[in-house]
């Protein structure tokens, strides 16, 4: 290898560590992400396909799954951009013989690309998904014509169906609660989106193994019964891709419950294990209370409410690195069907963070009470969520972030917000 090749892999696989405020001191230096951060040009995802496929449930979802595993990402839903264009009466708007609104499309997908230039152009934005059917191959050329203009890399995903079932049960999902058919019968509704089926179908043209040989996708068959995949180019893709060929779309419900109230809880000290090495003691602050750690290391509790998500306490680790480790645990629940976890709160509270699409900023301060079992239902584009108490009580063990972060301010406003304990 090439001295020059080894400093670039070198570079590549580097961690950044981002401290947590503008001090200097060792402790402060010490936090941050222990996340790898590529230097990768930023990635376009292109979805491709007919109505009615999945298209905006695989953005959404694909999206939820990258920004919780910290690469930020955003979908642009281009029926949105034509909403805002001009009202929907039918689907004559869709008719390719429909020169006037297929001029009107096209001026809105580029502002939606405008849009995505905007989002990838800052450091905070990672990965685009480009949400629309884009099934010619001159609304493909467009896009790639703009990525190879700016740079970014273009993963395309195209979701193939001919199960007539599987598409009747799309738009009763889906399209019956779409903005296009407020107030409308639903089977004048089922008939005109099939109509609008129709009116993409006369130039669909998918992607093609030996035309597209030189371009980077996934296909999807009949909701993930058969894939292809072809020229997968980085580290981004290969997880999308793993990603993809884990999910389905079959009706369950995921139950997440936390252990039974413990000796520990009622005292109100944090984490705790039973049997641990000589070794394993070594995890500083380990069944201490709050008010404790307050006491002793001041500066790490005022540290870990100034970034709960990132802050890891000495020898212990982060919500960011609980996040990483859970991956694997994601991808298993994404296979199962009906499924029961008992699991510690923070290990809940990042496994609901997943589900509920929420922000690292809102995920340490999920509340995950004690002896109360929450039912997850994934709907539509979203997931459901019952909060089911066994009628058993129990402590609360929920502490939220005091408003005063500051590593000087006084014992009593660190200790503001902790719940009572025995």
């Amino acid at each position: 290898m090439s001295r020059e090749m080894g400093e670039l892999t070198q570079t590549r696989l580097q961690k950044i560590w981002i401290p947590h405020s503008s001090g200097i001191s060792g402790l402060q230096r010490r936090r941050g992400s222990s996340i790898p951060q590529f230097t990768n040009s930023p990635t376009m995802v292109i979805m491709v396909g007919l109505p009615a496929r999945g298209k905006t449930y695989i953005s959404m979802k694909l999206t939820r799954y990258l920004n919780w595993i910290g690469t930020p990402t955003k979908v642009f839903n281009l029926g949105q951009y034509r909403r805002e264009a001009v009202n929907y009466k039918n689907y004559e708007f869709f008719l390719p013989s429909n020169m006037e609104a297929q001029l009107i499309r096209k001026q809105c997908a580029l502002a939606a690309l405008k849009d995505v230039h905007d989002y990838l152009s800052h450091k905070e934005g990672h990965v685009s998904v480009f949400d629309a059917t884009n099934t010619t191959r001159e609304r493909r050329s467009l896009i790639l014509q703009f990525a190879n203009e700016h740079g970014y890399k273009v993963f395309f995903i195209e979701s193939i169906c001919n199960d007539p079932g599987i598409i009747a049960e799309n738009i009763r999902q889906v399209k019956l609660g779409s903005p296009d058919y407020r107030d409308c019968d639903r089977e004048e509704v089922l008939q005109d989106f099939l109509k609008r089926i129709e009116c993409y179908e006369v130039n669909y043209q998918p992607l093609d193994e030996e035309l597209d040989r030189h371009l980077s996708y996934i296909k999807i068959f009949d909701v993930g019964t058969r894939y292809m995949v072809n020229r997968v180019q980085d580290h981004i893709q290969s997880r999308m891709v793993y990603y993809l060929m884990n999910i389905h779309v079959t009706p369950r419900s995921i139950y997440l419950c936390r252990h039974g109230e413990s000796e520990l809880n009622l005292r109100g000290r944090i984490g705790g294990d039973s049997g641990l090495s000589a070794r394993g003691k070594q995890g500083v602050c380990e069944e201490m209370t709050y008010e404790e750690i307050q006491e002793h290391y001041p500066e790490e509790f005022a540290l870990r409410d100034q970034d709960k998500y990132r802050y890891r306490y000495p020898k212990g680790e982060s919500y960011e690195d609980l996040v990483q480790r859970l991956e694997p645990v994601i991808m298993e629940l994404e296979r199962q069907e009906n499924v029961l976890v008992i699991c510690h709160q923070a290990v809940m509270r990042c496994l609901l963070a997943y589900f509920l699409d929420k922000s690292s900023e809102e995920l340490p301060y999920l509340k995950c009470p004690l002896h109360t079992v929450l039912k997850l239902t994934p709907v539509a584009y979203g997931c459901k969520v019952e909060s089911i108490y066994l009628n058993v009580e129990a402590v609360n063990t929920h502490r939220e972030k005091p408003e005063n972060v500051d590593i000087t301010r006084e014992s009593e406003e660190a200790l503001d917000t902790v719940p009572a304990h025995y």
